[in-house]
């Protein structure tokens, strides 16, 4: 178990460039699982874990009296060392895929699944007034995670479509640089190719998204749009700005991404923060993104051509 456990966290630090802090947590999870392993069960080498090893282990840390978040990362982080040996041919079954992650005792987020999103995207009548707009929006919300407060800000000189990346000034005055999904780009393309010089007036600023009078759309007319182009997708849930973000973190994580590399897109100060989307977690920054996120790495799908909403 202890060679195994310098190999991942090896890996960790050379092919995923993981933080000294997570490397240090995680060492701490699998050395502490190793031990119990070892005094409780004689168990000393991955190919000798079970599921119900697994399970044990974790009720017996519970009967200690350690935090569900303590034992969310203990499970975490177990579930992805067991994933890396799988992956090397150490092993021919991961004894973790079936561990649950305890129950937070605080409310999940709510998300949309990936079909929905498709859904709602696709029905953005793009021909109609301000479509292109409103289809660039809404892509971005969802392709780069951002607040709609940040969305609002984005800035012109601050994206870099040539690089798929685009720098965000978020909480507390902090920016970050995010990677942006290719189908995102598009459309941010097109918007500004075809739609943005049309909406520019003397005045207007070097925001990306305008309104009609050629100004800074407000986080209010952000959420009215998003609320408008879901009512036309016949969405049957309430869909909101922050939803696209929840969805953005809990898609990712659920298709292998990394909790740190999540807590950079976000922008989120404490780990903790981003702890809440592990419920979904089933099975670096930018070749990360393309490889995770959904509409970074399919085809369109043709949608249908609805009659378009009144603007």
């Amino acid at each position: 178990m202890e060679d195994s456990i310098e190999q991942f966290i090896l890996y960790l630090a050379t092919e995923r460039g993981l933080s000294e802090n997570y490397q240090l947590s995680t060492r701490r999870s699998l050395e502490e699982f190793a031990s119990w392993l070892s005094s409780a069960r004689q168990i000393t080498t991955p190919g000798g874990v079970t599921q119900a090893a697994i399970s044990d282990y974790l009720a017996h840390s519970k009967r200690r009296g350690l935090s569900t978040s303590s034992i969310k990362l203990a499970v975490v982080a177990i579930r992805i060392f067991f994933r890396f040996l799988l992956a090397r041919n150490v092993l021919q079954a991961d004894p973790a895929e079936y561990i649950p992650l305890p129950r937070a005792g605080q409310f999940l987020p709510e998300t949309l699944n990936e079909a929905q999103v498709e859904r709602l995207l696709e029905s953005i009548p793009v021909t109609q007034p301000l479509g292109l707009r409103d289809r660039a929006m809404v892509e971005l919300l969802y392709a780069s995670g951002l607040r709609i407060s940040e969305l609002a800000g984005a800035r012109l000189e601050h994206l870099r479509l040539e690089e798929q990346m685009i720098r965000i000034t978020g909480k507390g005055n902090k920016t970050r640089v995010i990677p942006v999904g290719r189908k995102a780009c598009a459309a941010i393309a097109e918007y500004l190719a075809k739609e943005r010089p049309g909406l520019v007036k003397k005045r207007t600023g070097g925001e990306i998204f305008l309104s009609v009078r050629g100004t800074r759309l407000s986080t209010v007319r952000i959420w009215q749009i998003l609320k408008r182009i879901a009512r036309y997708a016949g969405m049957e849930v309430s869909v909101y700005p922050h939803l696209l973000r929840h969805s953005f973190a809990t898609h990712l994580l659920g298709n292998g991404a990394d909790l740190r590399i999540i807590q950079e897109l976000l922008g989120h100060a404490d780990i903790s923060t981003t702890q809440i989307y592990t419920h979904v977690d089933r099975q670096q920054l930018k070749a990360l993104h393309h490889r995770c996120h959904p509409r970074a790495r399919l085809p369109a799908a043709p949608g249908p051509a609805p009659e378009p909403p009144g603007k």
